[in-house]
């Protein structure tokens, strides 16, 4: 079962290899009977740990694979991602950031593979939450966040030269009758917050926009997102 280092008083100490009862196996460093120090853990079910332990449990830099794919490589503390590290999800797409109690929590980046698109802002216990941009392909939307959907003012920042200021309203829910045929098939969906335009600008990166107008806005011309 164990195979390495003890101390005077027979407890698993300095460097040895162990095969757990689970199937679990761990090499590595030991002090008095517990993993402590650098080490490899391997799962019984495919997932992988290499990094620091302390007294049994993940604390410090190390690397974790999943079984399903995917990758965690930053702080642990108490067997918790807790600090700073980056997670590449199985499905492609990576978070870059803090981390407490295993989620999402403070400042972090979080990019969408299949669309390129990027979070960058704040997160509260996994959720997208706070000041933060979402950067796509050819514009941009800078504003706040509440639970996962943006809310209240912001503006789109277009690489064409003009930004859209406006803000997002959560609609009221409303039983609306429509025919069945069609609709059947999809479930409702949770009201999603509405875009509101208020006005459309030059890009305004440095300075704050001037009192008078350049030219007529024509809100009209602009398409929708």
């Amino acid at each position: 079962e164990y195979e390495g280092d003890r101390n005077s008083e027979g407890q698993r100490h300095g460097f040895g290899k162990a095969q757990l009862p689970n199937g679990d196996t761990y090499e590595g460093e030991y002090e008095r009977g517990l993993r402590s120090g650098r080490g490899t853990y391997r799962f019984k079910n495919g997932a992988l740990y290499t990094g620091n332990y302390l007294q049994n449990k993940k604390h410090g830099k190390g690397v974790f694979f999943y079984p399903d794919g995917s990758k965690y490589a930053g702080d642990w503390m108490h067997d918790q991602r807790q600090g700073y590290g980056e997670y590449l999800y199985a499905n492609g797409d990576t978070y870059t950031g803090e981390w407490v109690n295993n989620k999402r929590h403070g400042q972090g980046t979080y990019v969408y593979k299949d669309t390129g698109s990027k979070y960058v802002g704040c997160w509260v216990n996994g959720i997208q939450n706070g000041p933060a941009e979402l950067i796509h392909l050819n514009h941009r939307f800078r504003g706040r966040f509440f639970n996962g959907k943006p809310l209240g003012r912001g503006k789109f920042i277009f690489d064409i030269g003009c930004e859209q200021h406006g803000e997002y309203i959560q609609p009221v829910q409303v039983k609306k009758i429509e025919k069945e045929e069609e609709e059947e098939e999809e479930p409702p969906l949770p009201l999603e917050p509405i875009w509101k335009v208020s006005e459309i600008t030059k890009l305004t990166p440095w300075s704050p926009h001037d009192e008078g107008s350049p030219s007529p806005r024509q809100a009209g011309a602009v398409t929708e997102e």
